[in-house]
């Protein structure tokens, strides 16, 4: 038990900037107190204590603002930031590594008994306000954008948002990461399809930045497979000079 809160707190520091002692996680940090009566109102509800899980389960949500149905199974090092409005319902099913910000509701659209609820596996973050619906999977490190509402499985490694939600990237790809830096997701709602001008004009210098690195490469290996020796000049320059390769081709 010991051993599981100490994963629990050292994740925070991880997940959390604001952090700043062991004490302060311990005391001030409304995610870890709901995972820590969800544990116990868990071992409950799987003794067939159900009345007495779910009373328990009432009283977390009263103290912190978090409410988890004690019949969800929770992985872990799992991580709430702020935590207010939090709802996980009775079937979710959460993998370990997993993050969701306030105002998360893993639901159901149904009113039928068994699965209804979200499945997240490894390493899913979901941002701030994302209502995430049905008996759904989202696949490991997904990302859930700020608001948006989820009605469909998630690929491993992307990313969605929007109402319906959409997918706009995958991580996986290289091409992404260099020009994103993972800025396709926000858990406060800061993304790519912003209308505000200067983030708009920060990502097209980004996106011409990628396009000018891959001629780049591009001529370079022309330039290798014709011959020449480009290995010293990339080896010793702190930054490729463009004239460069004008100066070879001329």
């Amino acid at each position: 038990m010991f051993a599981r809160l100490r994963e629990d707190i050292a994740c925070v520091f991880d997940r959390d900037p604001a952090a700043r002692t062991t004490w302060e996680v311990l005391t001030c940090y409304p995610g870890l107190h709901a995972l820590i009566y969800h544990r116990f109102n868990h071992w409950l509800w799987g003794l067939g204590l159900k009345w007495l899980a779910r009373l328990g389960s009432n009283v977390a949500r009263w103290m912190t603002g978090i409410e988890i149905h004690p019949g969800a199974t929770i992985g872990r090092r799992f991580f709430i930031d702020h935590g207010m409005g939090v709802v996980i319902g009775e079937t979710a099913v959460i993998g370990d590594d997993c993050t969701l910000y306030h105002g998360v509701t893993l639901g159901g659209t149904s009113w039928s008994k068994g699965k209804r609820h979200p499945t997240l596996e490894r390493g899913v973050v979901i941002g701030a306000g994302a209502k995430v619906l049905g008996p759904i999977t989202l696949g490991e490190e997904a990302r859930i954008g700020s608001n948006a509402v989820v009605v469909r499985d998630v690929p491993a490694g992307a990313t969605a948002v929007g109402i319906p939600a959409r997918i706009i990237e995958d991580r996986k790809e290289i091409d992404r990461e260099i020009k994103a830096g993972q800025m396709g997701f926000s858990a406060y709602a800061v993304t790519l399809n912003e209308d505000d001008p200067l983030s708009k004009a920060i990502h097209g210098l980004l996106d011409h930045a990628v396009d000018t690195d891959k001629r780049i490469e591009r001529l370079i290996k022309l330039l290798e497979r014709s011959g020449v020796d480009l290995s010293d000049e990339l080896a010793t320059a702190d930054k490729f000079d463009p004239q460069y390769l004008s100066k070879i081709v001329d």
